[in-house]
């Protein structure tokens, strides 16, 4: 039961699930959508763009990996903070404030003159999306109370996120087709605004004032614990994997991430409740999607550098060809509650899971200088197939799992695991791949006099080494350019394979210890929701009507 003032000043009790407050749901879930969707586009619509920022802006390599990861690493180092923030004070005031960090970090972006600006700007992004992810999703789970109608909101807002990795290509592709680098970054701005003048009309607030207070010190720990594992991962093959450097690095991470889950275990306001773990449909969930995402991203870093530097296309003729992933995501995402009821989410997320490790296995065993287009459709079928069962029903085993009051905490814990996921995947694949490229062209090399700096440029990326053999031109240009493309497709090779045996991993985790079936969600609070649609009623979450009342 809920509670409301009537206009004779008398207290009144409503039933808990009444529906007057519920008009306006689905506007409510396609603002949010469409917002989400924005957000998790650019996850992936920097990549066409990197081989021309290669050109533009001279990246190498591992720069390539931080404008794509500083996103992630601030995405997920906040998200916590941004969760509890939104839960103990106001859900849809933090989605709106979200989005507005969101455009301003992407105006920041598109206008940077180089390299290490653009890494800035693109934390500030990180951070505003890092605030409007876990509250949308906490809205969507607060608003929808019937379990099948929730089931079916969460798997649109999974599937639009996933949408939104996958059509990232496609739109960046559109985009530097006509307009220079930055515009990727400035189409970001009229969405969010869109999104935040539907976000007022539509969305109603609610908000836990019984939630747990922020937790910082947890959350610089978390920051600088992943900051470190990504640099160490990233720089390794230019400082050496077994530099003293790198060593030093990946151990203070470890120590680093270690006191966070000391400080957290212990911490009477923790960000990360480690109890939530205990509960198999909880955890099992969330590493099959964190290693399922590690290998979708992975993948798609190489992916789209091999479709332009290998075999030519331009940046929206790349995107295009990533269509097959988009197109299955959009059509199995929606249906992955369906074939869940069927045959549990235990078997949907296995088979999710080993579809985007068969996909990444058959292109890698294809990933030679001679690969065409043709080849490869089928393993990106499957990985579409694969990331379309996953992804919604991992996020709603997961926010399943939660208590309704905690729903902002447990939708960034989730978001947390896709975004470190997605870090690590293109921080470890993109590594392997580079430290393979330059092994393999170094021996390639082996005996001829190149000049220090050449010789910097040909191994910091294939783009580099392209521009080489451009300006050298002649039989030793092509000769340049089929040494650096033979390492590229050798190092592509090695890291889809990895990408593929982490999903298969994922694959082993979900078989195991997932339950079969969702189980119902644990014991709520009483929740009411605020309409600003109906001022009437209350925006407070409480455990019981005798305190609602008290509260009104």
């Amino acid at each position: 039961m809920g509670s409301r003032i009537g206009s004779n000043g008398t207290v009144s009790l409503r039933p808990r699930y009444s529906t007057d407050h519920h008009a306006h749901r689905w506007s409510a879930l396609i603002v949010l959508c469409a917002s989400v969707l924005i957000v998790n586009v650019d996850t992936t619509i920097l990549n066409v763009a990197l081989p021309t920022l290669v050109r533009d802006l001279h990246a190498t390599s591992s720069q390539l990996e931080w404008i794509v990861d500083s996103y992630a690493m601030a995405f997920a180092g906040l998200l916590f903070v941004g969760g509890s923030l939104a839960d103990r004070f106001g859900r849809k005031r933090f989605f709106l404030l979200g989005l507005a960090i969101f455009a301003c970090g992407s105006i920041g972006a598109a206008f940077s003159p180089s390299i290490l600006p653009l890494i800035a700007w693109r934390a500030v992004m990180g951070a505003g999306a890092a605030l409007a992810i876990p509250a949308s999703l906490a809205i969507i789970n607060n608003v929808f109370r019937d379990p099948v109608e929730r089931g079916r909101a969460i798997g649109a807002w999974a599937g639009t996120m996933g949408l939104g990795v996958a059509i990232g290509p496609i739109a960046g592709g559109l985009l530097l087709s006509r307009f220079w680098w930055g515009s990727i970054f400035l189409v970001n701005v009229p969405i969010a605004l869109a999104g935040m003048i539907g976000a007022v009309v539509f969305v109603p607030d609610s908000k836990n004032p019984a939630a747990d207070r922020p937790d910082p010190i947890g959350s610089l720990l978390s920051i600088a614990g992943l900051g470190l594992l990504l640099w160490a991962l990233i720089e390794a093959p230019d400082q050496g994997w077994t530099s003293e450097v790198v060593i030093v690095v990946g151990l203070a991470s470890v120590a680093t991430l270690g006191a966070f889950v000391g400080w957290e275990a212990h911490s009477r306001h923790p960000m990360l409740k480690l109890q939530l773990f205990e509960d198999r449909r909880f955890s099992a969930a969330m590493v099959g999607e964190s290693l399922g995402v590690f290998a979708l991203l992975g993948a798609l870093f190489i992916q789209t550098q091999f479709l332009q530097f290998d075999l030519g296309y331009s940046p929206l003729q790349a995107g295009l060809r990533i269509l097959p992933i988009a197109a299955v995501i959009c059509l199995v995402a929606p249906l992955s509650s369906v074939v869940a009821r069927a045959i549990g989410v235990k078997l949907t997320a296995t088979a999710g899971l080993l579809a985007v490790g068969g996909g990444l296995g058959w292109i890698a065993a294809l990933s030679t200088v001679t690969s065409t287009y043709e080849e490869v459709v089928p393993g990106m079928l499957l990985i579409g197939l694969g990331a379309g069962l996953l992804l919604p029903t991992a996020t709603n085993t997961v926010l399943g799992s939660v208590p309704k009051g905690d729903s902002g905490v447990g939708s960034a814990t989730n978001t947390v695991a896709l975004q470190v996921g997605g870090a690590l995947g293109v921080a470890v694949v993109g590594s392997i791949m580079s430290t393979h490229y330059q092994d393999h062209l170094t021996t390639s090399l082996a005996g001829r006099h190149v000049p220090a700096g050449i010789l910097q440029t040909i191994l910091g990326s294939l783009g580099g080494a392209l521009a080489v053999a451009e300006r050298v031109g002649g039989a030793t240009g092509a000769q340049l350019a089929h040494a650096a493309r033979a390492a590229f497709m050798s190092g592509s090779k090695v890291g889809m394979a990895v990408g593929a045996a982490v999903a298969l991993c994922g694959a082993v985790v979900t078989l195991v210890a997932l339950p079969s079936q969702v189980a119902s969600r644990p014991k709520d609070p009483d929740v009411v929701v605020q309409s600003d649609l109906d001022p009437s009623h209350s925006s407070i979450e409480q455990s019981n009507p005798d305190e609602a009342a008290r509260q009104s």
